[in-house]
């Protein structure tokens, strides 16, 4: 991703989020903004989870798609995600939706857009986040081998064009969120899939 800071929108960009932390609430804190590749970097990566855009809500984005910090109520989408878990592998809902302890064992957390401005969802995209997201898809994609890419949702999907899925495995379905999950994403078994190819090609599986 280094080439993409030296690229003139990434100047732009920068001016522009900057702008927004002065004037507006924006979200996750400017702090939090990379924690997706600080806490999964790229040498470590194994699987790879897109999101759209940070929780729009006071205290919940910390940098990392769908996780929200401790002592958050999980979202009704984390919610489903932790519903499908304990349906595929039996494993209990966890008491904190902070999946940090996801991301430590090699699974980026990435939202395609990396900020927003408190209550106004997608109202940072389009500025540029995007193409430094899809570099980072497409670095992945091309550099490293077996992966797995979890897209869940159209908008997500529609990054299967940035990924060899002749050397990764794509899972694919609709979106956690309450209005499609009992449409495909119920029953999907995206955590056991994700093992059972990781263990076939020699990684470590995660602990979910």
């Amino acid at each position: 991703m280094q080439k993409e800071f030296n690229q003139p929108y990434f100047e732009s960009l920068t001016h522009f989020v900057k702008e927004e932390y002065k004037s507006q609430i924006i979200y996750p804190p400017a702090s939090k903004v990379f924690a997706a590749f600080d806490l999964c970097p790229f040498e470590e990566t194994k699987v790879v989870i897109l999101g759209q855009d940070p929780y729009h809500g006071a205290g919940q984005a910390h940098g990392l798609c769908f996780s929200v910090n401790d002592g958050i109520p999980h979202p009704p989408s984390l919610m489903n995600i932790f519903k499908e878990m304990k349906t595929d592998l039996g494993k209990p809902v966890p008491a904190s939706g902070n999946l940090e302890r996801w991301a430590k064992q090699g699974v980026l957390l990435m939202n395609t857009v990396l900020t927003v401005r408190a209550s106004q969802a997608n109202s940072h995209q389009g500025k540029g986040w995007e193409k430094i997201t899809d570099a980072a898809i497409a670095a992945l994609s091309n550099q490293k081998d077996k992966l797995v890419f979890i897209l869940w949702g159209r908008p997500a999907q529609e990054k299967m064009r940035l990924i060899d899925a002749s050397k990764h495995l794509i899972l694919t379905s609709v979106h956690p969120s309450p209005l499609s999950a009992s449409r495909g994403f119920f029953g999907s078994k995206p955590f056991s899939k994700t093992n059972a190819y990781l263990t076939q090609n020699g990684k470590i599986p995660i602990d979910w």
